[in-house]
């Protein structure tokens, strides 16, 4: 069987496999309603989405990226990313959870083929609709996660670990979880592996509370991680080539396209803002009206900037050169500065338009939560740092010499 065939079998078991309910669009649809009845909620008694989880454990959406053969859709990085989008625009808590949740089944579908025990966490996610949590914020070192202070402690085929996770998301609401670790008591801080965990596998112990300005449905809450499992719950890869082809594209094109949604979500307010300013002043703009005009651009180019990277990804994403070239690493890493920015600066220029109505928060115009939840964007792996890692490598990155390069 040759690539075409192999991709058409594969595109043919995805549609049978779809054919026997719904579509992903309406999949991602029926949860989106349940996220945002419940929202505000969420929102202000800073609790998880239960409701929008059900939904979306019925609708089949965690396991939507699992290989067909796994039990899976073998859904692409354009569904996930429109799923995301869809989930922001209803709910900004929920939408981030979804992105961190399938950043890590990106990493046991792309790096897990073969081994026993990653096979069958795909099977469990497809199946069981689990939902896997990320720890991979560690003591000081905050967003640094090239640098790990925990080290796997090995005993014949069993490991433990003892990692001091100031922030893992959604943790005690998780079925597994996956976490970085230095490889071995006596590696150097960079030289890690990445742990892929049923809940059986690993307990917690809250040491960190969650009172944030906004994302506080994502419950991001610190505790004391201690794991005691087999062996075979480490990946084989090294971390540092997971995180250049997996972690870091999955990452950033899922959480832009989750705060691409909440700019959505905040330009479709303001545009209902207008129309009705408009419609009560016998068609005068009200005077505010020019932000409007800014928020759709600004919109408009994080949409383009996102489009485009989801293309570059899906071009790349079987081609570890490619992968690992300087311009894809230079573009997707940031890729998370630019489109947290874009969707700032979106809502701040929804909310102007919408002036004291958006600024309220007990009207039909609010926008209150949106600001408050894309606000965490440059701060979630802080923007700072990752332009000051990436000042070197672009510098070594070459000018483009046409618009077609």
């Amino acid at each position: 069987m040759n690539v075409r065939e192999a991709i058409l079998t594969v595109d043919e078991a995805q549609a049978s496999f779809l054919e026997q309910g719904p579509s992903l669009i309406e999949r991602a649809a029926r949860t989106a309603a349940a996220a945002a009845a419940d929202a505000d909620r969420v929102d202000r008694d800073a609790r998880f989405p239960h409701r929008a989880f059900e939904v979306a454990r019925e609708q089949k959406l965690l396991g939507v990226m699992i290989p067909v053969e796994f039990g899976g859709f073998g859904a692409s990085i354009y569904d996930v990313t429109d799923i995301c989008y869809t989930l922001g625009r209803a709910c900004a808590s929920t939408a981030m959870i979804y992105a961190m949740h399938q950043t890590k089944v990106a990493c046991v579908i792309r790096h897990g083929h073969g081994i026993p025990w990653m096979e069958t966490m795909m099977r469990r996610v497809a199946r069981d609709q689990w939902l896997l949590a990320s720890s991979t914020t560690e003591g000081q070192n905050g967003g640094n996660i090239r640098a790990s202070a925990a080290a796997v402690d090995h005993a014949g085929d069993t490991i433990s670990l003892v990692r001091d996770a100031t922030v893992i998301s959604y943790g005690a609401e998780a079925d597994g979880l996956v976490t970085i670790a230095r490889r071995a008591t006596d590696a150097a801080a960079s030289d890690q592996v990445l742990l892929a965990l049923a809940k059986d596998d690993y307990s917690l112990k809250p040491t960190l509370g969650w009172e944030t300005l906004g994302m506080r449905g994502t419950c991001s809450t610190g505790f004391e991680l201690k794991v005691d499992c087999p062996a075979d719950r480490v990946f084989p890869e090294s971390y540092d080539k997971i995180h250049a082809q997996t972690m870091t594209p999955f990452a950033h094109l899922c959480w832009s396209s989750a705060w691409a949604g909440i700019a959505a979500a905040a330009v479709t307010r303001a545009q209902a803002f207008i129309r009705k300013a408009a419609r009560s002043s016998g068609g005068q703009m009200p005077p505010a009206a020019a932000h409007f005009t800014a928020a759709k651009m600004s919109l408009a180019k994080l949409r383009a900037l996102l489009s485009a990277n989801i293309d570059a990804f899906a071009r790349a994403e079987h081609d570890e050169r490619a992968l690992g070239s300087l311009d894809f690493q230079s573009s997707i890493t940031l890729l998370k500065v630019q489109a947290s920015e874009l969707a700032v600066e979106t809502v701040m220029h929804a909310m102007r338009t919408a002036g004291l109505s958006g600024y309220r928060n007990d009207g039909e115009f609010t926008m209150g939560r949106h600001l408050r939840d894309v606000l965490s964007a440059p701060i979630m792996i802080n923007n700072d740092r990752i332009l000051a890692n990436a000042a070197t490598p672009t510098l070594m990155s070459g000018v483009p010499a046409s618009l077609r390069d």
